[in-house]
């Protein structure tokens, strides 16, 4: 069982952050929260996340015009922003990945690909920003920008799809929002 102080690290006291300190993520730190985040599960350990840390000054010029308005500050100013995109041929990893039976179902299958690629490739991004919390880094998810953009200066000639951004650092605390209300239990479950 996990303690309260990482229930409220990673749940009841993680926001999104808007605001960012001036202090430099270390690329170890990154790779760290990666190989935390890749031992996830899913589904026939697919593993389709695919990754583009924006760092330097040039690439977030080369983000900047794929940004809807409000998210331009916010992501100039935080120290990194990840891309993070689905591989919409993970299915060419999966004799490696998934020895039992490869990844020929998916071949000539676009539907399956597409749903199996952006569902598990959402749930690695979900598991990567777990783990950065964890290792100390506030989030800022967001997906207000032009994904066709994003994909044109970031994945030309790939099978790479962009699904959302996250800016990671150090928040400024002073700069957050209220916490907004959330759903109960009765409003969104059901058991039967």
């Amino acid at each position: 069982m996990v303690t309260q102080d990482a229930l409220d690290l990673i749940f009841n006291n993680a926001r999104t952050h808007v605001a960012w300190q001036d202090k430099p993520v270390d690329d170890a730190l990154l790779q760290r929260v990666y190989d935390l985040a890749k031992m996830g599960p899913t589904s026939m350990n697919c593993s389709p996340l695919r990754l583009v840390f924006v760092k330097s000054a040039a690439a977030k010029e080369k983000l900047k015009p794929c940004l809807m308005g409000g998210n331009v500050d916010k992501t100039m100013t935080a120290p990194v922003t990840v891309i993070f995109a689905q591989d919409m041929e993970f299915y060419t990893q999966m004799d490696k990945l998934w020895p039992h039976g490869g990844g020929k179902m998916f071949v000539g299958h676009e539907a399956l690909t597409t749903s199996t690629a952006v569902r598990n490739a959402t749930l690695q991004a979900a598991y990567f920003m777990l783990a950065a919390r964890l290792l100390g880094l506030d989030c800022g998810p967001m997906s207000g920008f032009d994904n066709a953009a994003v994909d044109a200066a970031f994945f030309a000639g790939t099978a790479f799809k962009s699904n959302f951004l996250c800016n990671l650092g150090y928040g400024d605390a002073s700069k957050l929002y209220p916490r907004g209300p959330r759903l109960s239990f009765d409003e969104v479950a059901k058991i039967i």
